[in-house]
């Protein structure tokens, strides 16, 4: 009787470690697109942008006719 017993919770045990350790990859795999998510922001905010063309900075004078 005292087999059966502690076989049961043995089992519910284990049951309960399964359910923990499936809560706990779905957090993981979640956690695993955000943080994909972030590197790519990383990423994009690391490519210089594109000008078109550069004004010089500074004052110009017109050339004396």
């Amino acid at each position: 009787m005292r087999t059966f017993v502690k076989l049961r919770e043995m089992l519910s045990s284990n049951k309960e470690l399964a359910h923990k350790l499936t809560l706990l990859e779905n957090r993981i795999e979640k956690h695993d697109g955000e943080i994909k998510a972030i590197f790519n922001a990383i990423r994009q905010l690391m490519v210089p942008p594109e000008t078109k063309s550069k004004k010089p900075i500074g004052f110009r004078r017109e050339p004396e006719k």
